[in-house]
């Protein structure tokens, strides 16, 4: 059974066990709900709650775990001394993967019957030709081990499923069963609801902290395998970044990291005034008509997506900078050669985080209390000395926060760069040539068919460990900054 219908059997169980397990506790108190330890509706979530956790649970588990329990099984079928010189195990299992996939996709469109699919040869022409009308293309070289594995994945996977609806079904009916035995008028269902609601919050906080572990730990533990192919005082303090696929690789992060800080530095120049300038009059001048129309408006950019922002940055501010440093530009100048350049993807950065920097100021700003503004003003110091002086020392912490924020969000950003800043890694202090920064080169490197147990892939690993730290410094240093130094009113 697919995980949708799957799911939506679970899901009509549940909602049947809510009216049976409400009305069965209402009729087992004569029909007077007065008899009852809780209220009805306790007694039917009491029974949606036991149908679907335990279900659900399984399912989670058993679509996290079967694929990498098949494929280990199933990697048995390919021998070490079958592997072509220059792939790895990872690249044939891909391999095998898209060839299972076809089969199936086959016998779905009914390309294939099912004792085709089980008695395929690899150099079947027949067969080649059948796959490709349903898009998959079986390739030139389809080894018979390569073949065998991918049928016996295709039965694994489909046995697995069964296996999965079967259990998990057998799972819902048996809580389904339970609950509603225990639906009678005695039976504390709100204590049981509310402590299970409980343990669901816990759960759902406890994920995103487990969410940053996992991503945490497949990042480091990569990047030691990176180290162990790679000198870490190379890559560290190196002066190159140069990789090869086939191999003598320099893959130095201090070119790529140059890159990342220059362009997140212009993007700050741009950011912060105009984000802070704007925070203020919106704060402190413009009227509630004003500031009603102007906010939202503003706050637009910050959900205009960033692929829309590098074609903005190619096609409109590349060739604008050109036109005014390029050779024959309005200037005379000849500072400029092509679109793409340290200020052109610096400038555009900078217009998306104006939102970033306008919005937290203009929070912080608001929250300095009006009390201290009219002692000011009282003691006759004009609206601007009274901003200059009482308001934005106030609201300094606050603000300086929200700056190191944007910065983390500049220091993170990928296609704004990709499209606007080119892809060479190099130390320059002319905003006017191509750089590129940490995120596109993780791109780069894990693009592509490449061995991904080579340095020159796991070395994207690195760099991503490299660019958390980074951006998790500039965060705590925020919040520390925010909560050390900020002014305390009353």
């Amino acid at each position: 059974m697919p995980v949708f219908w799957l799911v939506l059997c679970v899901l009509a169980l549940a909602a049947a066990g809510y009216f049976v397990g409400r009305s069965r506790a209402i009729r087992n108190a004569g029909g007077d709900t007065r008899n009852l330890h809780s209220l009805p509706v306790y007694y039917g979530i009491n029974v949606a709650i036991s149908t679907l956790v335990p279900a659900f649970a399984l399912l989670v588990v058993w679509l996290l775990t079967q694929p990498s329990i098949i494929e280990r099984a199933v990697s048995d079928l390919i021998p070490p001394e079958t592997i072509p010189q220059g792939s790895s195990l990872s690249l044939v299992m891909a391999d095998m993967r898209r060839v299972a996939i076809g089969i199936t996709l086959a016998v779905d469109q009914n390309v294939l019957s099912e004792t085709q699919a089980k008695a395929l040869s690899a150099q079947s022409d027949d067969i080649r030709a059948r796959l490709r009308d349903v898009g998959i293309a079986l390739g030139q070289d389809v080894r018979p081990e390569v073949l065998e594995a991918a049928q016996k994945y295709r039965s694994l996977a489909s046995t697995g499923i069964l296996a999965m609806s079967i259990l998990v079904l057998t799972f819902a009916a048996i809580g389904f069963g339970w609950s509603l035995r225990r639906s009678h008028a005695q039976f504390r269902a709100r204590n049981f609801v509310e402590r299970a609601v409980l343990m669901i919050l816990m759960v759902a906080a406890s994920l995103a902290i487990l969410t940053t572990v996992g991503i945490v730990l497949s990042m480091l533990f990569e990047s030691i395998n990176f180290f162990r192919l790679h000198a870490a005082k190379d890559f560290f303090f190196g002066q190159t970044w140069a990789p090869n696929f086939r191999g003598e690789s320099e893959l130095s992060i201090l070119p790529l990291l140059w890159g990342t800080l220059y362009i997140s530095f212009i993007a700050l120049l741009v950011a912060v005034p105009v984000g802070l300038f704007a925070a203020i009059y919106l704060s402190e001048y413009a009227g509630p008509k004003t500031r009603a129309i102007a906010k939202p408006m503003l706050e637009i950019l910050a959900g205009i997506p960033t692929i829309v922002y590098g074609l903005f940055a190619l096609l409109t501010v590349g060739p604008g900078l050109v036109k005014l440093f390029g050779q024959s530009g309005a200037l005379g100048l000849s500072w400029m050669s092509g679109a793409t350049s340290v200020l052109t993807a610096g400038a555009v950065m900078g217009i998306m985080l104006i939102p970033f920097v306008s919005s937290l100021s203009d929070d912080i700003i608001n929250a300095v209390p009006q009390s201290l503004r009219d002692g000011s003003l009282g003691l006759g110091a004009t609206p601007s000395e009274t901003i200059r002086q009482v308001v934005v020392p106030a609201a300094l912490p606050g603000i300086v926060g929200a700056i190191l924020l944007a910065a983390s969000r500049a220091i993170g950003e990928t296609m704004i760069v990709v499209m606007g800043a080119g892809a060479i890694a190099k130390f320059s202090l002319n905003p006017f040539d191509t750089m590129t920064t940490i995120t596109t080169r993780i791109v780069s490197q894990l693009t592509g068919d490449g061995d991904f147990s080579s340095p020159e892939t796991l070395v994207a690993f690195a760099l991503g460990l490299t660019l958390f730290v980074l951006t998790l410094g500039l965060n705590v240093l925020a919040l520390y900054i925010v909560r050390n130094y900020r002014e305390q009113y009353e």
